[in-house]
């Protein structure tokens, strides 16, 4: 168990297991629900390792470093070799350890690129303009819901505001005019079909 410590907290593995703790605390973060897994893309195709979120490839890269230059530095530090030596293989396990990581990374992230698709996923804009049917019994400036179809057939339910006093009731037809960013909301404004000019 000390050689495993001494190896964690000597060099170079030390600079990995730095970047390890980080890793781990984002995803402890992530698994609190303060933290959005999603929030870097994958879109920059970083060192190429596109195709997948950084957060995930980064994560993979981070944790198989970490392990290489672990297992390498306890086997160096089982030869007994000078100091001076040491440190210089030391820094060529570094190396060696983030190349091999590399290329394992690519391999194991490849199939998963397209679980990720290029084009983004729906915006909550996109709904600005739809009609939606209300779900709730009224709709008021601080409490409404209604459903919405989105695309590909698939329905959402999302909440919805109302400026005036216009009955809006189960099952009343609204046109969603604007998104509140602030509040997660829509605001909404009873729609007649008849008045459509696409109708």
């Amino acid at each position: 168990m000390d050689e495993f410590i001494g190896a964690a907290l000597g060099f170079p593995t030390v600079l990995l297991t730095s970047a390890l703790a980080v890793v781990l605390g984002f995803w402890l973060l992530v698994l609190c629900g303060a933290a959005d897994h999603d929030a870097a893309d994958s879109g920059g195709g970083v060192l190429g390792l596109g195709g997948v979120p950084v957060t995930v490839s980064a994560s993979v890269l981070i944790g198989l470093a970490w392990f290489t230059s672990l297992a390498g530095s306890v086997l160096l530090a089982r030869t007994g070799w000078p100091g001076g030596v040491e440190s210089f293989l030391g820094a060529a396990l570094l190396f060696a350890s983030l190349l091999l990581s590399w290329r394992v990374t690519r391999l194991l992230l490849r199939p998963l690129a397209k679980l990720f698709p290029d084009e983004p996923g729906p915006s909550r804009l996109d709904f600005v303009g739809l009609t939606c049917v209300i779900r709730t019994g009224r709709v008021d400036q601080g409490f409404g819901q209604a459903e919405v179809a989105a695309g590909g057939g698939a329905t959402a339910i999302v909440q919805v505001r109302q400026h005036g006093s216009d009955p809006l009731t189960l099952g009343s037809t609204a046109l969603l005019y604007a998104y509140d960013d602030a509040g997660e909301f829509f605001w909404v404004a009873p729609f007649d079909a008849a008045l459509d000019p696409r109708g």
